[in-house]
Formats: structure tokens, sequence, C-alpha cells
């Protein structure tokens, strides 16, 4: 606990910030696979499951694990564990989306959030043995129990929000909320963690990469993801406004919608007149050959 006091409150913020802003991107990504089928339901769970995923949990851990320090000892992390943690919380946040939105009832809603609560445990106490210390690492199983609860209790959210919201505001309102259930996982997690040091001493740190070896693919591939998001939904939103009809026409549409009705014009306060004849069409009486009566 005093480890994970020590860092202050700059690097949770920052943590905080980077889970709201990938819950509310999967959220707007889930609302638009709500709406279509086939490819583009599976293209969109994709980005929706990245981003909730990747972005809002396991980018979130990664940079709150940024502040964590431990006193007498440097933190080097296992690349590969890293990778799997990164890895376990996107593959289970998209089956879970595939069903509540495949199948929209409280059972599988539910098993959707009991599923995703599981990835969620698992993605953290993996990233966490990827850690790499002179000592060992010891989990309270109080704190364990806790946050594994706000875990299954977060994602079941989660997966309501995802399947029910629409309106932006109410998905900034919500991805406020994951940030926060999201962010509680982690830090009680890390709230039950104790070290024990060893009784020799070592000399070099242990084995794996630095903190910030990971920190700049992390938030170089977290940039460009957010940027290739945001055009997604520009263009989805562009298409969604289309779809309904809501398309302005062209100027010269417009010039030939106005042409075009002006054939059909009727005076508001008289009669309608009948439209002008064909310069070319025979009269009745411009015929030299009919006899007149």
């Amino acid at each position: 606990m005093a480890e994970l006091l020590a860092q202050g409150w700059i690097t949770p913020s920052i943590a905080y910030a980077v889970s709201a802003i990938g819950s509310f991107l999967g959220l707007a990504f889930a609302s638009r696979a709500r709406r279509t089928t086939g490819f583009f339901r599976w293209q969109w769970l994709s980005l929706a499951a990245l981003s909730i995923g990747g972005v809002a949990v396991w980018s979130m851990h990664f940079v709150a694990m940024l502040g964590y320090t431990v006193s007498g000892t440097a933190i080097r992390y296992d690349a590969v564990l890293t990778a799997i943690s990164g890895i376990v919380p996107v593959l289970v946040m998209g089956f879970a989306l595939h069903l509540v939105v495949r199948r929209p009832s409280t059972g599988w809603l539910l098993c959707g959030g009991v599923l995703l609560g599981v990835g969620v445990i698992a993605m953290h106490y993996t990233g966490m043995a990827s850690m790499n210390i002179h000592g060992e690492l010891h989990h309270d199983p109080v704190y364990v129990a806790l946050s594994c609860a706000i875990a299954v209790v977060a994602a079941t959210a989660a997966l309501w929000f995802a399947r029910h919201l629409r309106s932006p505001g109410s998905m900034t309102l919500a991805a406020l909320v994951m940030a926060v259930a999201v962010t509680s996982v982690h830090y009680t997690g890390m709230a039950g963690v104790h070290i024990t040091p060893t009784d020799f001493m070592h000399v070099g740190a242990p084995e794996g990469m630095r903190a910030r070896d990971l920190l700049l693919p992390l938030m170089t591939g977290m940039f460009v993801f957010l940027l290739i998001c945001s055009l997604f939904l520009l263009l989805g939103g562009e298409e969604e406004y289309e779809r309904r009809g809501y398309a302005a026409p062209s100027h010269r549409a417009a010039e030939h919608t106005i042409q075009s009705a002006d054939v059909y014009y009727v005076p508001r306060h008289g009669a309608p007149q009948a439209p002008a004849p064909e310069p070319h069409a025979p009269r009745p009486g411009d015929d030299v050959w009919t006899r007149r009566r």
C-alpha cells in the first residue's frame, strides 16, 4: 500500500483519462455494430473490442503501472507475458460483445459480464506476473476477491451500456462511469500487493524490459489507433446520415428540381393554370385543310 500511495495523483489521472477515451470509442463502435449486419458488424465489433479491451483496460493498466515503484529494487517486465496480457482482454471483449449483440437477453448479458470480468482479472494478474523484481510478490486474497467482484459488475455494466446506449451524451457519461470501474479494479488489486525482499543482495537489475522501453511503442500505437478510430467514426457518421435520407442535395440537383417544379406551379389565390401547349402542336383552327361549318 505504501508503494501505491507514493505515486501521487498524476499517473492515476492519466490512466483514468486513457480508460475513459477507450470506453467512449468502444461504446460508439458497439452502437454502430447493433445497426449493421454481416462484415460491417464484425468490423465495428472488432474496433469496439480493441477500444475497450486494448485501450480502456490494458493501456490503462500499463499506464498506471508506470507510476508503481518498489523500494530497494528495480522493476522490469517480461515482453511475452505483457503481450499476452494485452491480447486476452481484446479477445474476451470481442466474444462478450458478440454474445450480447447477437443474443440480446438478460441471461446472455450476465454470462457475458462474468466472462468479461474473468478476462479483465486475467489481464491484470498476467500483467502482474510479467513483473520481474528482486523479491517475492504476494497478493492479499481479500483484495483479490474484491477486485474480482468489481470486475464482474463493471464488465456487466459495460456490456449493458454497449447494448442499449446510442446518444453521444449518454455514452460520454457511461464512459466516465466505466473508467471509474476499470481503474477501481486495478487499484483495488494493487492495494493487496506485498513485496517480500530476498535475504541476499542482488547485483544489477532483473531481467526484462524497462517501463520506458514499453512506453514509447504503447503511446505511439495508441495515438495512431485513436486517429484511425476517429476516421472510422466520421466516415460511419456520414454513412448513417445518408442511410437515413438526410443527405443534402447538390446545387445542380436543386436547379433541376426548381426547373421541373415550375412546370406544375399553381398560384395560391388563383385557378390552376393548364400547362402551356407545345410550340409545334397543331391547334384545331390552324388546319387550312379543315372545312369550316
